[in-house]
């Protein structure tokens, strides 16, 4: 069976290293908010572009925490409206309502599945004050004309780019287009630890400063608490795993834009369609996303042939039960989309053997 994700095989390479660094851990005896975060936020922000990096829990408190930032700093509001887009997974609409805002669901593009910029002026209104562009299955939003809407329209922009760690468009990465950004390294992403754990990354001084107090407390000083903070620190050990893998994340990055390109190329079947991808550094093909009108016929015909694939996602946000006010709600391209899409194996794991009969299995469907 070819596995969709082994992550044994994605760590195998550093384990040596990890073994070291855990040694490196016990010897220290200083568990929480050490030298491995520090280092870590510093690398990351570095590797981002952007000033600072502000390391905590996962990728969803991430987000749920600079909107509560700029909440704290005046610069949005309770019950304000934040654009996001409906085909999203639900954890980006999950840091809108956590943070006592509004979510309004914006459609795709059905050919990039990544918000479409034409489609979010018509639904800005007075109370509209962020966006949420989320850079889906690695590839970046458009966000030179995302960003000229924001402008005009004095919106914050606030990246979730979740599985975008390193996509690239004129020089800039995920996480320095907006005023901040959300990061997350489960296990499965481009750069993953070995557990939960993610990141935020701003250019905004003041907003930083407030982050590094509300993910510890809402305290900069051990026993002062200048604000209702809560409990959400990346993981010591977790930032010295990171810390092995990010000088390696360029390197996995390539390594899927060559696979997804021998895909685009050597993938030739009229029942299935592939992504649509300009061939540069903006997409790092987290996951490589196909769709078909029959789902699954052509799921199970690859678990029959060894291949083993995935849904993201079967069910669309607005259609999940949690979300129980939207569920009359259409959105199209949105239910194509997640109508249709299966995810095929790409990863550094994969043998060219294994690359050549997923091929191989597709054509002869």
């Amino acid at each position: 069976m070819i596995t969709f994700l082994n992550l044994y095989k994605i760590n195998q390479p550093f384990e040596t290293a990890f073994h070291e660094k855990m040694k490196q851990f016990f010897e220290a005896g200083w568990y929480v908010l050490g030298k491995e975060v520090s280092a870590f936020e510093a690398g990351f922000a570095s590797y981002c572009g952007a000033k600072y990096c502000i390391g905590v829990g996962n990728g969803l408190d991430a987000l749920v925490l600079i909107f509560k930032g700029y909440i704290e700093l005046g610069k949005l509001q309770k019950g304000d409206e934040v654009l996001v887009p409906a085909n999203t997974y639900i954890a980006s609409i999950l840091a809108v309502l956590q943070a006592d805002l509004v979510p309004v669901l914006i459609e795709p593009k059905l050919e990039t599945y990544t918000i479409d910029p034409h489609a979010i002026e018509a639904k800005i209104t007075t109370k509209t004050k962020a966006i949420l562009p989320v850079h889906l299955y690695g590839q970046l939003c458009e966000m030179t004309t995302i960003n000229e809407i924001a402008k005009r329209h004095h919106l914050l922009i606030i990246e979730d780019a979740a599985q975008a760690h390193g996509a690239t468009r004129n020089n800039t990465k995920a996480g320095s287009f907006g005023n901040a950004a959300g990061f997350s390294f489960y296990p499965g992403k481009n750069l993953g630890a070995l557990g939960d754990a993610g990141a935020i990354t701003t250019n905004d001084a003041a907003l930083a400063e407030v982050l590094f107090s509300l993910r510890n407390y809402g305290s900069k000083v051990k026993y002062e608490n200048e604000r209702l903070g809560v409990n959400s620190r990346l993981d010591e050990l977790q930032a010295a795993f990171l810390n092995l893998k990010l000088p390696h994340l360029e390197a996995e990055n390539e390594f899927r834009r060559r696979l997804a390109k021998r895909y685009l190329l050597e993938i030739n079947n009229e029942k299935i369609i592939l992504p649509q991808w300009d061939g540069t550094d903006n997409h790092v093909f987290h996951l490589f996303v196909v769709r078909t009108q029959n789902r699954l016929a052509l799921q199970d015909y690859l678990k029959n042939q060894g291949i083993e694939t995935m849904i993201h996602y079967p069910i669309p946000p607005h259609k999940q039960k949690a979300l129980f006010n939207w569920n009359n709600l259409s959105f199209p391209i949105t239910a194509k989309i997640h109508d249709e899409v299966l995810s095929i194996p790409l990863n550094s794991s994969l043998t060219n053997d294994e690359i050549d009969q997923i091929i191989q299995k597709l054509n002869q469907y």
